[in-house]
């Protein structure tokens, strides 16, 4: 039997950076639809780019073959231009023998990846892409809301 095909939009969102943040997701199955979101108190836009992911590919319960689009080149290039597994390779160091930044949620990205079959796909943000935008609307509202939650590391 083969894995289930699922579609992915992310986007997150900062109002400041660092600032009150928000991330978004929509996960596309047949007719199925399911929109995520949350917002945080303290945090950058790519702690949103990359929790929105997560939280994405954690509600799948089985191994899927996803693909996920993002207006995030951060997280695109972390799989695609191997920069995750180089970091990993050198000890969570930068190609320049900085610390990686986000190493907290970068590690928590490796059992999701080794679950599912990830297709990374960039989609350009506010250019009228619905499900981006929805995106963008869903992680711009989590920032904006009452409901913020301390993002442990920054």
């Amino acid at each position: 039997m083969s894995n289930k095909k699922i579609t992915i939009y992310t986007d997150g969102s900062c109002l400041g950076n660092p600032g009150r943040g928000g991330y978004g997701a929509v996960l596309l199955f047949n007719e199925h639809r399911n929109e995520l979101s949350q917002g945080y108190k303290h945090t950058t836009n790519n702690r949103m780019e990359m929790r929105a992911v997560i939280a994405a590919l954690t509600e799948l319960k089985e191994p899927c073959d996803v693909i996920l689009y993002t207006d995030s080149q951060y997280v695109k290039n972390a799989f695609t231009k191997k920069w995750l597994d180089n970091w990993l390779k050198n000890g969570w160091k930068t190609a320049a023998k900085k610390p990686v930044k986000n190493k907290d949620l970068w590690q928590q990205f490796i059992p999701l990846m080794d679950k599912h079959n990830v297709t990374f796909r960039w989609v350009k943000g506010h250019s009228g892409d619905p499900e981006n935008e929805r995106c963008d609307d869903l992680a711009r509202n989590a920032a904006g809301s009452l409901d913020l939650i301390q993002d442990e590391e920054e």
